[in-house]
């Protein structure tokens, strides 16, 4: 059984196709890429999974269960878990603090996040490790705001991780990183625990053959081609209108 299973989804804004049919699964400790040229609809395809965006027709299913018309925070404590292309981080709280706010919001929703936690030593010990697990530990009471751009990414992949999720969401892990940085958030992505399921909106090719499992290219907004990485590196049409490797 899937984790995560797209049923020919599509959406449209009017005349405008952003997804058209995409059937898409990411399995249990799968790392699931998905690429393709910029308007080719991966980023609208993440907000169909997330909830930001509603599908015209098809499914999103999670663990077979149907969650296509659940809101954002439902699918975020049924498993969704998921991070954007630009930050999306409190500044001016410490590292430890965004955690610990995410933390509570799975909890118990918003009204938790008010409560107070100094007492509540189970909890902030969750967060040290939630923060261990992205290599943040030495990083636990700076503010975010004097935090390196590398590792605010790696702080925003632990706020995803704080939700405890089945399947989680990169988006562009990597985008505008050095390679020192892209490297450390490759090494960080392979060390996640083994029994997420991963879809990554990734650009950088080296990043996609590196970690991949599968790899599904998008192109106008349909799936033009799905597989193993060496199938889509051999494959004609993704090597002519993607990959730019000609026939």
């Amino acid at each position: 059984m899937s984790l995560l299973r797209l049923d020919a989804l599509n959406k449209a804004f009017g005349n405008l196709v952003v997804t058209k049919n995409v059937d898409l699964a990411v399995n249990e400790g799968e790392l699931h890429a998905l690429i393709g040229p910029n308007g080719a609809g991966k980023t609208s395809l993440v907000h169909q999974i997330a909830g930001q965006l509603q599908p015209s027709s098809g499914r999103v299913l999670l663990r077979e269960r149907d969650i296509t018309h659940e809101r954002p925070e439902v699918r975020c404590q049924l498993g969704i878990g998921r991070t954007f292309q630009k930050n999306n981080l409190f500044r001016a709280l410490s590292v430890r603090e965004n955690v610990r706010i995410a933390l509570q919001a799975k909890r118990g929703g918003w009204f938790e996040c008010l409560r107070s936690t100094a007492s509540d030593r189970a909890l902030l010990a969750e967060v040290d490790e939630v923060l261990a697990q992205v290599r943040l530990t030495e990083r636990l009471d700076r503010p975010v705001a004097s935090l390196s751009y590398g590792e605010q990414r790696q702080l925003e992949i632990a706020l995803a991780l704080a939700s405890k999720p089945a399947v989680l969401l990169l988006d562009e892990p990597t985008s505008g990183m050095s390679p020192a940085e892209t490297d450390g958030m490759m090494d960080l992505v392979r060390s996640l625990p083994r029994n997420l399921g991963i879809l990554m909106i990734e650009h950088d090719m080296n990043v996609v053959f590196s970690l991949a499992h599968t790899i599904t290219v998008l192109y106008y907004g349909e799936v033009l081609a799905s597989g193993a990485p060496a199938a889509i590196r051999d494959n004609p049409q993704v090597r002519s209108v993607y990959l730019g490797l000609g026939r």
